[in-house]
């Protein structure tokens, strides 16, 4: 039938079955005494690396990288430094004070006063500011650890971006391989005078979106690259592929495991730490209640009278009007703020670990389903369609319905074990501990 007379087609998939049977024809050759198509597991597949960039990354070289030179880090370090100055200026005392005196400009009656003060601390003041210090010290210190902690969850996200983002590119470049077949067939075909130059662009289109598809994929690895580089100021372009076991799903730790850890998270000890500041703050207001003296000493030498005097004084601050009693209010309400953030910090990381932990469970459970059940059985019936299409039984509608199944069977895969990890890292940035899932003997 020529193709002026050639009948109206219905519309299918976004390729034609016979135009997707004679590309895989013409590139798998004669398949019915050749082997099934081996579809490579997502979670094993490596990208090819591209021309000129060297080296791949693993997780422990990212995590040494950003540990070094993470910026965020490096200010948290300098601020838990900041803090030991802190703590040496608490310990000072107060300077005495030094002051002349001259009464008259005649120096037959001019008068010279020379005289030292010293403050004189009470209601240990001092010891209750070196607490003060002391606390703050120590939360600079737990900041240190949350920080850090923080990192770690973001360098294992990425990391696992990237495995993520290179499992991606491999599909595009499988499906664009078969689109490119697709659309050389159609030309063929056209040109043979057998089909429609519709049947052509249609593939065409097909070939565009799958190659638009594969340019996105590659982009993504670009930007899940730079994600990572930048935990410590690196650049993408030089980072390479990550080279890591993706497929890789650690057993999750029990709930009673998690909840004896919980007051050990980074979060609880800020809040702890925070609230031992509130109470070296109320102590120090509430020293300020004592007043403090200031002795005087000094010589007096009046040149009318001919001969040196010395004195000695002392003065106390009334508190007639200010008797800090606003302050250490403010400071005993503080304490109760401590106190109850302290709880709901509580109350907030056990939803937190839960939902982490619900996630965990789950995704290794569809996980483990995925990989013995799913993909197998989606396997099988791909290459059953594959030889039944060969010997004529099966139309490549058949083809193509069970290699989509098995895609989408694989990117859920990948889906779930991205979910995974996610949760692991969720945990071990609650918990400030890379190794958590090690209590469960796994």
């Amino acid at each position: 039938m020529r193709a002026g007379t050639h009948p109206p087609r219905p519309l299918g998939p976004a390729w034609p079955a016979w135009l997707l049977g004679a590309a895989l024809a013409s590139a798998l050759g004669p398949l019915a005494h050749a082997e099934p198509i081996p579809v490579q597991d997502p979670a094993t597949a490596t990208a090819t690396l591209p021309a000129g960039v060297t080296p791949s990354i693993t997780l422990a070289a990212a995590w040494d990288k950003a540990l070094a030179a993470n910026p965020g880090l490096q200010a948290a370090r300098f601020g838990a430094a900041a803090a030991d100055g802190l703590v040496m200026q608490s310990q000072a005392r107060p300077n005495p004070e030094v002051s002349l005196n001259v009464e008259d400009t005649r120096p037959e009656t001019r008068t010279n006063t020379v005289q030292i003060s010293q403050l004189i601390e009470l209601g240990g003041k001092r010891e209750a500011r070196m607490q003060l210090a002391d606390s703050e010290k120590a939360a600079a210190q737990a900041s240190v650890v949350a920080t850090q902690a923080a990192l770690r969850y973001q360098v294992l996200v990425n990391f696992n971006e990237l495995l993520l983002a290179q499992q991606r590119v491999d599909f595009a470049t499988k499906t664009h391989a078969l689109a490119t077949q697709a659309l050389d067939a159609a030309n063929k075909r056209v040109q043979a005078g057998k089909v429609p130059p519709l049947e052509a662009s249609r593939a065409q289109v097909a070939q565009a979106n799958a190659a638009l598809e594969l340019a996105q994929a590659r982009s993504l690895t670009g930007v899940a690259q730079q994600n990572l580089a930048s935990l410590w100021g690196g650049r993408g372009a030089e980072l390479g592929l990550a080279s890591g076991d993706f497929s890789a799903t650690v057993q999750a730790p029990t709930a009673e495991q998690l909840d004896q850890r919980l007051d050990d998270a980074p979060a609880m000890l800020l809040a702890r730490r925070a609230l031992e500041q509130s109470h070296a703050v109320s102590a120090v207001e509430r020293a300020k209640r004592v007043q403090d003296p200031t002795l005087s000493l000094g010589v007096k030498r009046a040149r009318d009278v001919g001969r040196n005097q010395v004195f000695v004084g002392v003065s106390i601050p009334l508190p007639l009007f200010d008797s800090n009693a606003g302050n250490q209010l403010q400071a005993l309400r503080k304490v109760d703020q401590a106190e109850q953030q302290l709880q709901d910090q509580r109350l907030q990381l056990q939803a937190q670990v839960f939902a982490a932990r619900q996630q965990w469970l789950s995704s290794n459970q569809q996980v483990a389903l995925l990989q013995s059940q799913v993909i197998p059985t989606a396997q099988s019936a791909y290459d059953l369609a594959v030889r039944g299409f060969s010997l004529g039984k099966f139309s490549f509608l058949d083809v193509l319905d069970a290699q989509r199944s098995l895609f989408d069977s694989q990117r859920q895969l990948l889906d779930q074990l991205m979910a995974s990890h996610r949760a692991r890292a969720e945990i071990e940035r609650i918990f400030g501990t890379p190794a958590l899932a090690a209590a469960t003997g796994t």
